[in-house]
């Protein structure tokens, strides 16, 4: 029986024309992120399966590829249970692994330390359009910076390489932790039931207020502390400015430093943005993980229909870890989301040095073969992308596929180049 040549499901082989565009929008995010003073590290791959079901992670915990224990530590007939089976899982996301990383090497970074991770992460998850079980995320962190610059300053980041990268239009949605669970208090709702009400909030843009409410009644909510809730979003609808309607509206109930702090966030990035955005306050807006503390933050890009990152502060995490509280807050792009819709657009890598290549004929070797490598390696020496190959029998195909890679045959040029 042959072995298979599709990857397994959930994961993709990468040809050339896209590994291009790949590395090209790695090399504009490396370089962006780099003039905001964010400094590249590398986690494992794989972490504590502890860790990794800490509670933090939301729904991604039911997704984790789990690793069986190795060798005489794997005893499958005697074990009574997962927990001794299994001792590490494949990251799902790049958070966890970077607090770990930061309470194992704070000694050895700077305050605050501001982080670009670029790598693969791994879901169970069911595969559809911009979702695999393996893809890449590209996260920017700051951690040990308390105040609202480093929010200011991981939205700038992303929002000007949304824009190196051609994006205009995208709105940057941006809520806080602090006021969901303010606007659930105010209604009436139990503190243990937060949880439960935001999982049904977090469809509103899918089912409506109408459907929210239906769902939050049929779950069994009080008709009172659920018409109380709807009333803050109607009244949203209706104001001006929803910030400035909620801080009004949860007086007693929200601190007044939790609107004020949201309200610079969202000035300050618009007065000074280098790209087409806007910034939205959306109330409605609940972000799925749950180590999240305070601001939380979406990418919605109009092509796309849904979110293509984001990110919030999780002030409590590194805690886990060290037993000290550390203030910290990410961003992260989605970065195959992004790659789809540049390849769906049609978006073609900007002028690239030339590329030539240089086809020898079979039977060619020794001193001519000779020359023309060093010819191939003097070109490259002044920038150019020189490919040197054997001719195949069917010249005509061989070329035509160079060509649409974008290389210039120098067949002819080095023919006459040699003769003396």
């Amino acid at each position: 029986m042959a072995l298979s040549k599709k990857p397994v499901r959930g994961m993709k082989d990468i040809l050339p024309e896209e590994m291009q565009i790949r590395d090209h929008v790695i090399s504009v995010i490396k370089d962006t992120y780099g003039k905001f003073g964010f400094t590249s590290i590398e986690t494992p791959c794989m972490e504590n399966i502890a860790n990794l079901t800490s509670k933090q992670g939301g729904d991604n915990e039911k997704l984790i590829f789990k690793i069986l224990k190795r060798g005489e530590k794997l005893n499958v007939a005697e074990a009574g249970s997962e927990e001794e089976l299994v001792d590490a899982g494949m990251r799902y996301d790049l958070t966890v692994p970077l607090v770990r990383y930061y309470s194992n090497n704070t000694a050895n970074l700077p305050s605050p330390f501001k982080a670009l991770q670029i790598g693969n992460v791994w879901r169970a998850d069911h595969p559809q359009r911009g979702r695999f079980r393996q893809f890449m995320q590209c996260d920017i962190d700051i951690l040990g910076e308390p105040s609202n610059l480093a929010e200011i300053e991981l939205i700038l980041a992303t929002t000007t390489t949304l824009g190196k990268l051609g994006f205009k239009g995208f709105e940057i949605r941006i809520n806080d932790r602090q006021i969901l669970k303010a606007m659930a208090a105010y209604s009436g709702f139990a503190e243990e039931s937060y949880d439960s009400v935001f999982i049904i909030l977090d469809k509103m843009d899918k089912i409506g207020v109408e459907g929210v409410e239906a769902e939050l009644v049929e779950n069994g909510f009080s008709k009172e502390a659920v018409d109380k809730y709807l009333e803050l979003y109607r009244g949203l609808e209706k104001a001006d400015n929803g910030v400035a309607y909620l801080a009004e509206k949860l007086e007693g109930v929200l601190e007044p430093s939790v609107t004020e702090g949201l309200q610079e966030i969202i000035d300050s990035v618009s007065a000074t943005k280098a790209s087409d955005f806007q910034m939205v306050f959306d109330a409605t807006l609940v972000r799925g993980m749950s180590y999240y503390t305070g601001t939380i933050f979406e990418v919605a890009i109009p092509e796309y229909g849904g979110s293509c990152g984001g990110g919030g502060r999780y002030d409590k995490m590194v805690g886990k870890f060290t037993g000290k509280e550390v203030p910290a807050c990410g961003f992260s792009i989605g970065f195959e989301r992004i790659i789809m819709l540049l390849l769906e657009n049609g978006f073609q890598v900007p002028a690239q040095p030339q590329k030539a290549v240089y086809l020898i004929e079979k039977g060619v070797g020794g001193e001519r073969l000779c020359q023309i490598i060093a010819k191939a390696q003097e070109r490259r020496q002044d920038g150019a992308q020189v490919l040197v190959a054997r001719m195949n029998k069917n010249k005509k195909f061989q070329k035509e596929q160079l060509m649409a890679q974008g290389y210039e045959e120098f067949e002819e040029f080095y023919k006459e180049e040699l003769k003396g």
